[in-house]
This record gives C-alpha cells, sequence and structure tokens, in this order.
C-alpha cells in the first residue's frame, strides 16, 4: 500500500497549482481560488505522488454494499396519483386545442404531410406538450461564464407558461455550481496555467480539418496517447474527439452479429446506443447483481445463439465505473472473476471515475487494486476531471491498432483539437505529479431546483422518463474548485428546503454522536 509521506498534498488542493500570483478579479468564475481553503472532502480524493509513479498496487479498498434507499409506499402511490391526474388534464387541454378553444403553441405538420410517418411516437409527443413544457425552464438554463465553483445565469422569463422564453437582459451572478462535471477543477481561466495550451494553439491552431488516417495525425496527438498508456499502466491507447462516440462508434468495431453483449440496466446512453448500432444479441443483468450476471453467463455458455444453439462468438459485458445517476460504484473484483470463470470479455466505462477515483485519480482499477490489463477494454473521457472533450480506448496493442483501422470514429471522424489536446495533457502531468507544480416528482424535484436557483446554487435534476417515476432525482457534483463555505451554503439550503419542500422521506435517523464530525477533526497536518 502506498505511505501517506510517498504523496504531497499540493496545498491541500486537487488542482495543484503553484503559488504564482493569480488575479484579483473573478477568481472565482475563472475556476481558481486565490489564498482560499479548497473543500476538505473534495482534498481527500486525490493525493498527488511526488515522482508520478506508484509502487505496484494498491490494496483494495473495503467498502459497503450500494444501497438505495426505496421511497414510503405512500410517496409511490400519490406520485402515480399525480401523473394520472396531469395526464388526464393534458387529454382535456388536446382536446380544448382541437376545437380551437385553446391556442397550441407547438408547432404543427403541414397539411400536406398528414399522411407521412410522424416525427415522433404519439405519446412521447404528448408527454413533450403537457408535461414536460410545464418544467423545462429547469433545465438548459443560458450560462454566461466558465463552469468554476461559481458561474453566472442570463435570467430569462417565460409569458406564455413555458413555450417561448426571452430574455430579461440581467444576470444571476455567482450562483454555486453544484451540477459540474468539472470534478478536478481543470476547467479554468488563468494565463499562468494555460500558457502551453496558448504555446500549442499557436503552433498547429485551433482545428485539424482532417482525420487521424489522413493529413490530421499530429504528434501532440500520439504525445497524448503515450501519456495516457504511461498513466494508466497499459500497453497502447488511443484518443478520440467525443467521449460519446467512443462508446458509441466503438463498440459495434469490437462485436457484431453472433455475439453476445450483458450490459448493466443503468448503463449510460452511449453504451446502449452502441450495443444497438452493433447489431449483436444484448441482454440486461440486473444493476451491480452479481448472481443476475452469472444466470445469464451460465444460460449463454449453456444454451449458445438463439435457434441454431451454436457457441457465441464473443460474450462482452457492459459496465461503468461510477453510474453518475445512482452515484454507486462498479463491482469489478466479483465482475473479473466472473469474466475469467466464463471465458468473457469485459468493457470497462470509466467516464465520471478517471481522475477523480483512486489514490492517484487512476479510476476504479486503482481503487479496487486491480491491473488494468486484466480488463479487455479499458474506455474513459476527458470531459470530466480534465476539464476538455473527448475520450480514449486502452488496452492491449493489438487491440488498439485493430480499432485504429476499423472504428467510425477513427476513420471518419475529426481529430481532436490540438488546444484540447494539450489541455488534456496538462492536466494528466499535474494529476501524475511530473509537470512540476504542486496543486416526489412530479412537482418536487422541479420545485428543489428552482427553490435552489433563487438561493444561487444551481443542481442537476432528473426524473421520468429518464428515471422510474418514483425515483426522480437531484445530482450534486462536488468539485476540487469548492470551498468549505460554498458546500456549507448548499447542505445548509438542502436541510432548509427539504423542510419547506417536504421531501425528506428517509426513514434513517441522524447520528447520536455528532462530536464525531467536528470540522476540526477533518483537519490535514499543515
Amino acid at each position: 500500500m502506498i505511505r501517506t509521506d510517498e504523496h504531497h498534498s499540493c496545498n491541500g488542493t486537487l488542482k495543484c497549482h503553484s503559488d504564482q500570483k493569480q488575479q484579483e478579479s473573478n477568481s472565482l468564475k475563472n475556476g481558481y481560488h486565490r489564498k482560499e481553503k479548497v473543500s476538505q472532502s473534495a482534498s481527500l480524493l486525490l493525493n498527488v505522488q511526488k515522482n508520478g509513479k506508484g509502487d505496484g498496487f494498491h490494496q483494495p479498498r473495503v467498502r459497503g454494499e450500494d444501497s438505495f434507499e426505496e421511497a414510503p409506499m405512500y410517496v409511490a402511490v400519490l406520485t402515480y396519483m399525480g401523473y394520472g391526474i396531469v395526464i388526464l388534464f393534458g387529454y382535456f387541454r388536446d382536446f380544448l386545442r382541437a376545437v380551437g378553444l385553446e391556442k397550441c403553441h407547438q408547432a404543427q405538420e403541414r397539411e400536406e404531410q398528414k399522411d407521412f410517418v410522424p416525427l415522433y411516437q404519439d405519446f412521447e409527443n404528448f408527454y413533450k406538450r403537457n408535461l414536460y413544457t410545464r418544467v423545462r425552464d429547469n433545465w438548459n438554463r443560458p450560462i454566461c461564464s466558465l463552469p468554476g465553483p461559481v458561474f453566472d445565469i442570463m435570467e430569462r422569463v417565460s409569458d406564455d407558461y413555458n413555450w417561448t422564453f426571452r430574455l430579461t437582459g440581467r444576470t444571476v451572478e455567482n450562483v454555486i455550481n453544484m451540477g459540474s462535471y468539472n470534478y478536478l477543477g481543470f476547467a479554468e481561466n488563468n494565463v499562468d496555467f494555460l500558457k502551453t495550451v496558448a504555446e500549442e494553439t499557436r503552433q498547429y491552431g485551433v482545428g485539424v480539418c482532417s482525420t487521424r488516417q489522413e493529413l490530421g495525425n499530429l504528434s501532440i496527438h500520439e504525445k497524448l496517447e503515450q501519456l495516457v498508456a504511461e498513466f494508466l499502466g497499459v500497453e497502447s491507447a488511443m484518443a478520440f474527439g467525443m467521449g460519446f462516440a467512443t462508446n458509441s462508434m466503438n463498440i459495434p468495431a469490437l462485436v457484431g452479429k453472433g455475439c453476445l453483449i450483458l450490459s448493466d440496466e443503468l448503463n449510460h446512453t452511449s453504451l446502449i446506443l452502441g450495443a444497438r448500432l452493433s447489431g449483436a444479441t444484448i441482454r440486461v443483468f440486473k444493476h451491480n447483481n452479481m448472481q443476475s450476471l452469472e444466470k445469464m453467463l451460465k444460460e449463454a455458455i449453456c444454451s449458445g445463439q438463439p435457434r441454431t444453439h451454436r457457441a457465441w462468438k464473443k460474450i462482452l459485458i457492459m459496465v461503468e465505473g461510477i453510474y453518475s445517476m445512482e452515484g454507486s460504484l462498479v463491482r469489478l473484483p466479483e465482475i473479473l472473476a466472473l469474466k475469467k470463470k466464463y471465458k468473457a470479455y469485459l468493457y470497462l466505462d470509466e467516464a465520471h471515475s478517471i481522475g477523480a477515483v483512486g489514490p492517484t485519480g487512476r479510476g476504479v482499477t486503482e481503487h479496487f487494486g486491480v491491473d488494468p490489463n486484466e480488463v479487455d477494454v479499458l474506455m474513459g473521457t476527458f470531459t470530466k476531471s480534465f476539464g476538455a472533450a473527448g475520450g480514449y480506448i486502452v488496452g492491449k496493442k493489438e487491440l488498439v491498432d485493430y480499432l485504429r483501422s476499423h472504428s467510425h470514429s477513427a476513420v471518419y471522424a475529426t481529430a481532436m483539437s490540438p488546444p484540447v489536446v494539450e489541455q488534456i495533457i496538462r492536466a494528466i502531468k499535474c494529476i501524475m505529479g511530473v509537470d512540476g507544480t504542486t496543486e416526489g416528482w412530479y412537482k418536487k424535484a422541479m420545485a428543489l431546483s428552482r427553490a435552489m436557483l433563487k438561493r444561487k446554487i444551481g443542481i442537476v435534476v432528473v426524473g421520468f422518463p429518464a428515471t422510474p417515476i418514483t425515483e426522480a432525482r437531484a445530482r450534486f457534483c462536488v468539485s476540487a474548485a469548492h470551498t468549505r463555505e460554498m458546500l456549507d451554503k448548499v447542505l445548509q439550503s438542502l436541510d432548509e428546503l427539504g423542510d419547506d419542500i417536504k421531501v425528506k422521506f428517509s426513514r434513517h435517523r441522524s447520528s447520536y454522536r455528532p462530536e464525531l464530525y467536528d470540522e476540526t477533526d477533518f483537519e490535514l497536518d499543515s
């Protein structure tokens, strides 16, 4: 296990920035701090090693089973009743629109196109028109600053119940940002820290205008891939310009007809789309349920393909490192054991875990003390912890070489922008320490979002159909750039609004020993 004295604390922050003088104004909006203590809870996520390399694999971390408390039965019943009432009113309003008693603000099909295949499913269109429109002010809010610990929002209002919006010309300033994936605070705007990005922009420009296989393969792309492979301890790596496409465009190159994909029921849409595009047979196992996964593996081995009962060409298990909507962690050691037992392949998506999990930020493989070479296909994105864009796939050299010539994302997509590549390189070097620095729905979820914004706190709320009807949720993304005062404000607001909006359904009791959580207990040694 890595000893604590082999790490340096980067002055108690994850951002690993030097003590150079920083600009006095706009420090929060630019994503960095001046002489402010970053939240201690965030700083415990990652300790950067002085030499940038680990001495072997870390011991597995002990953790309990994922536990998601279900809503009480009366809450579920009332939620379904509420949906039923809203749907009934929706049909009634559609009737009023049909007879001309109410104006319809939605775009209508042209008369000569009435016999065409509809663009949207009937209920999907109904839901958007009568339910989603009423609460869509909680999404697509126009942001006019960086995704730092605070940001500014352009104020907008609606005069027709959210059918259309108009900007008032005013700005809601210094909203605490609890909805950004800027986990390590690298999405910043500081001249001193971005010098290398500016230099690469002057040398290469902002766009390549070609694919990697034609005239878009720059030396900086190969430098990034070598660094990613070194950072993760694997043979080879390949970078892509879009995180979503890293999944959706590469999975079809790995499996096809005659192959079987076993997918966790809570996998991201990009994984689902990639699986569907592949043409492989897809079967879904219960979230993080090893009994469900093993049952499907046994059935796949014993029964083979439908009708012919031939053996499957490949069996691919697809999981995520951290499931962002639930906050649950993959049960990686158990999945690896099943993969080896039944001779399957494993595809691991580390979009939300890379950079933010593990003693040195190398993801769930490091968190569990697992050799990353045991994972057949290891995927991640640069859009979260690294404050950039794009994604990567790492693994054996044979795998990466195959994808270079067979992946749609590699063959047809434009190469990554050089400034973006340099941003990723500087972030990874900072994490490695080799850069020389030391640095109930329906209404309740929407009401919480609106009430939090009034207190200048921006959060993400998600509900049906993205979640089950009774499992709407608010998602909070904690960044190393947040201060303790910001997080205290968020927690206090949650506590107060939880009582006001009546969303405290948990049956767990508060700790009877509050002295265990004294602030002084969490201070790091100076």
